[in-house]
């Protein structure tokens, strides 16, 4: 209670502060490439209930959506605007709104396929205990520099030590990373196992722990 409290009170002084540099951002966006300013994409979100996640769009309207992550800024799908939007991280502005919708927190595990939740193991699964969130452990400490089971294992140690303290940390660390530059924003390798990184990039899915790759971006949080 305490943590929603704390989302809807944070979600709506930040929407009230930033709604317009949100404008101009997305007014930008318009005017810099074809298609709309936000993306869309479904997610799997508390107990596994099933929501549309917003994004500011990074990537030219005709980048496949479910393509694998940029690996560097030399991406061609990135838009000149989208490469700083995702360097920054000011592209998950718009979950701002998600979070005032009860569908996301500030902090949490990142909202990923809703595929993915069907193929999980019980303790995976963990992950849909709580709201996911617009950054979160594995985001702040390492992002696209870490593959994809250091991530899971990321967001089920979060679940046990989560707390407002621990959360003002996270939010401090990705503060920092947006301003700094620092923060692994390109994906480095998506799977220890080089099997995963094949069939993740041929088919959108890996084996196993079943992680999909998106066009966009945040960490098993591509575009969206």
């Amino acid at each position: 209670m305490v943590k929603r409290l704390t989302d809807i009170i944070a979600a709506s002084v930040a929407l009230a502060l930033l709604a317009g540099p949100m404008l101009l951002i997305a007014l930008a966006i318009r005017l810099e490439s074809r298609g709309p300013a936000l993306f869309r994409q479904r997610r799997a979100g508390r107990r596994g209930k099933a929501f549309t996640i917003l994004k500011y769009r990074t990537m030219r309207s005709d980048a496949a959506p479910y393509g694998p992550s940029p690996h560097s800024q030399h991406d061609h799908r990135l838009t000149r605007l989208g490469r700083l939007l995702r360097e920054t991280s000011l592209d998950e502005l718009p979950q701002l709104l998600n979070v005032l919708a009860g569908q996301m927190s500030l902090v949490g595990p990142r909202p990923l396929y809703e595929r993915q939740a069907a193929r999980w193991d019980d303790r995976q699964r963990h992950r849909l205990d709580v709201r996911p969130g617009i950054t979160g452990y594995a985001q702040a400490y390492g992002r696209g520099e870490l593959p994809i089971e250091d991530k899971i294992e990321m967001d089920l140690e979060y679940i046990n030590k989560m707390g407002i303290w621990f959360d003002l940390r996270i939010i401090g660390r990705t503060l920092w990373n947006g301003v700094s530059g620092r923060g692994g924003v390109y994906e480095k390798t998506y799977s220890r196992h080089s099997a995963y990184e094949h069939d993740a990039g041929a088919s959108g899915e890996s084996p196993g722990i079943s992680t999909p790759r998106n066009a966009e971006g945040p960490s098993s949080d591509r575009q969206a």
